[in-house]
Parts: structure tokens; C-alpha cells; sequence
């Protein structure tokens, strides 16, 4: 079958209602602290490689176990799963790109079915968490460079790709997209993309979707 479309999104704050290193970070003992970063990068204020490893840094010493607890406090934005199942109803794929981690995004993934994912890699040794980051750390160009290569994998034009987030880092592939969505975001990216969203339901995309092809 012939993808009609990509859509690519952000996850933390957008795919589900909480930031997962803010999470981790509780869970370490130091919440305030990675919030904090957290809040100032996702405004620009901040490098975000930079803020990741400064904050991944607080986290040494965490179990990997800490998982399976962190997954069961997140929870998927009102609207995800209808957008993603008439998305590929409608012949799209679907796709997640995310400066979080892959071991709650690739969870999270599957259990929407999304075609794609993009994630960082937080580095374990003897079942804990080093304070690292493993390979290369996903930054606002991985995110706009993903978009692209996914629309070129399924021999889309860019015109045909819609990316929705919510940080100052989802800016490029906002702005690279056929549809750039601002989700609930900081002022930044609501000043700066296409188009908004301010309410928290993903299935308003849809509309904005078809308001734009008529």
C-alpha cells in the first residue's frame, strides 16, 4: 500500500502528559533540581546536549529496575491513540522522536503501534545507571533529520510530513514539515510554528490537519 503521509511527534509533554527524566529524577532524588533544567531547555534557554548530560549526571545510580515504576506514571496525552489509529487508517506512518530514553519510549511505542522510533540511550553497568548517555545524543537536528529520512523512506515529499511538539528542540522539524504543529508549547515554538495547539488532546490534530486540506 502506498504511505500517503508521515506524521513525526515528540514524546515527553506531548505523546504523554509527563517529562520522564523529571520522573527519574524524583526517583533519584533530585526532581527539582532535573526539573529546573529541564523546564530552561525546553524554552531555549539552554544547549540541550548540554542540559541532557548535566541531568542524565544526577541520575547515576539508579537502578534499571526504576522502569518499570517510572512507566506506570505515565500516561499518554488524551486523544494519542485515536490519532495514531485513523493516521494509519488513513494510509500514514507514525513516528516518535524523543530526547528521552528508548527504555520507556520503545514501550510506549509499541503499545500504540508507531512505525518509528528515535531515542536516547542511557549507558548501564552491572544493572545501574552510569550517568551517561550511550552513542549519539538526540538533538533539534537528529529530530529534523529523522523527519527527513523517514519521508524519504517511504519516498514522501516534505510536503506530505506533519511534526507536532512542544520544546524550543522540536522547532527545526516543526518548521521542516509539509504541517508544523506547536502542542501546548513554549512560547518560543507557539511563536515561531505554522500553526497551535493549546489544548491538551492530540486528536486535535486531525482537525488542524483538515482544516489545512480543504
Amino acid at each position: 500500500m502506498t504511505v500517503k503521509g508521515l506524521l513525526v511527534m515528540d514524546v515527553d509533554s506531548t505523546l504523554i502528559l509527563e517529562e520522564g527524566i523529571d520522573l527519574l529524577g524524583e526517583e533519584a532524588g533530585v526532581g527539582s533540581e532535573v526539573a529546573n533544567i529541564t523546564e530552561r531547555a525546553m524554552r531555549g534557554e539552554l544547549d540541550f546536549k548540554e542540559a541532557l548530560a548535566e541531568r542524565v549526571a544526577l541520575l547515576k545510580g539508579l537502578p534499571v529496575s526504576v522502569f518499570e515504576g517510572i512507566l506506570e506514571k505515565i500516561h499518554f496525552t488524551p486523544g494519542a491513540k485515536e490519532l495514531v489509529e485513523t493516521l494509519h487508517k488513513r494510509g500514514y506512518k507514525v513516528a516518535v522522536v524523543s530526547g528521552g530514553f528508548h527504555e520507556t519510549v520503545d514501550v510506549l511505542a509499541k503499545k500504540l503501534g508507531i512505525d518509528y522510533v528515535k531515542a536516547n540511550r542511557l549507558e548501564v553497568e552491572a544493572g545501574v545507571l552510569t550517568g551517561r548517555v550511550r552513542g549519539h545524543i538526540v538533538t533539534k537536528e537528529t529530530k529534523k533529520a529523522c523527519l527527513k529520512q523517514w519521508a524519504t523512506d517511504n519516498g514522501l515529499d516534505m510536503t506530505q510530513t506533519i511534526a507536532v511538539g512542544d520544546g524550543a528542540n522540536d522547532l527545526p522539524m516543526i518548521q521542516a514539515a509539509g504541517l508544523g504543529i506547536a502542542f501546548c508549547a513554549k512560547t518560543i515554538v507557539q511563536e515561531q510554528a505554522p500553526y497551535q495547539i493549546n489544548e491538551k488532546n492530540l486528536a486535535k490534530v486531525l482537525e488542524v490537519m483538515d482544516a489545512v486540506s480543504k
